[in-house]
């Protein structure tokens, strides 16, 4: 796949998904920029790349922070090539315990953050007619629902309308705007689940093991490369199966095969 000596941003590169894209591209020669609110965490990420990469703070909920990294990467490096909107929080709780403030947080982060991320990064990809852009958004509220998730899962769903409309606007341009679907995916997040939570979610899926952040990032170095300049407004599911069978019955149909 052909990313090599393009420049990407990887929002939210400090840890789990993000840096496991991160990880991808920069094997496959891109330079990276990791730009996370942990500076120091994105930073100790940056050094541990293959290629060249940098780690940068910025909040993707402050217009001005996401001004500002697209601004430095261009200082930097000359130009922006691929955006990967992936920064995002997922905190659990149901309809009666969900706050305002926490629906609001969600929404910031997880549906504000792509928006602000994108408006500051595409101008530069118009000036120069270029430009892959991959959201992170997951199988839980396009394709399936979890409890405790309802915020969570509207903002999921509601980042792939906008990259559909998003993709329509910059049509005329080099410019794709595409997503990602992750499942069930083996990040520092999910360890104080337990080891009991972590079988049972194994065994909802038929591959019959958690992905990897690396599994997501070769899904995002494919849409992030010029293979992959007339494929835009969709998405690529990573979830190993996850959302195949209609019931566990499918799954131990296919154990017991």
């Amino acid at each position: 796949m052909t990313v090599e000596d393009r420049i990407a941003i990887v929002t939210g590169g400090a840890s789990g998904i993000g840096a496991g894209i991160a990880d991808v591209l920069s094997t496959a020669g891109a330079t990276v920029v990791l730009a996370d609110v942990d500076e120091a965490e994105a930073e100790r990420v940056a050094d541990d790349l293959p290629g060249e990469a940098i780690g940068v703070e910025a909040d993707v909920t402050e217009p001005a922070e996401t001004a500002a990294l697209a601004e430095t990467v261009v200082d930097e490096y000359g130009r922006i090539d691929v955006l990967c909107a992936n920064a995002g929080i997922f905190p659990s709780a149901t309809l009666e315990e969900l706050s305002v403030e926490d629906w609001d947080r969600v929404f910031d982060v997880n549906a504000k953050g792509v928006f602000l991320s994108v408006r500051a990064c595409l101008p530069h990809m118009r000036e120069q007619d270029y430009g892959r852009i991959v959201i992170t958004s997951s199988i839980t509220g396009p394709l399936v629902g979890y409890p405790g998730w309802t915020h969570y899962a509207a903002t999921k769903a509601g980042v792939l309308g906008f990259m559909r409309t998003a993709a329509l606007e910059v049509a005329a341009s080099d410019i794709t705007i595409n997503a990602v679907l992750p499942g069930n995916i083996a990040t520092g997040g999910l360890d104080d689940l337990g080891e009991e939570y972590l079988e049972k979610m194994r065994n909802s899926i038929p591959k019959g093991k958690l992905g990897t952040p690396e599994d997501v990032g070769h899904a995002v170095a494919y849409l992030a490369s010029e293979d992959a300049s007339y494929v835009t407004g969709t998405s690529i599911v990573v979830d190993g199966g996850q959302t195949l069978p209609e019931s566990q019955l499918a799954i131990e149909e296919i154990e017991g095969a």
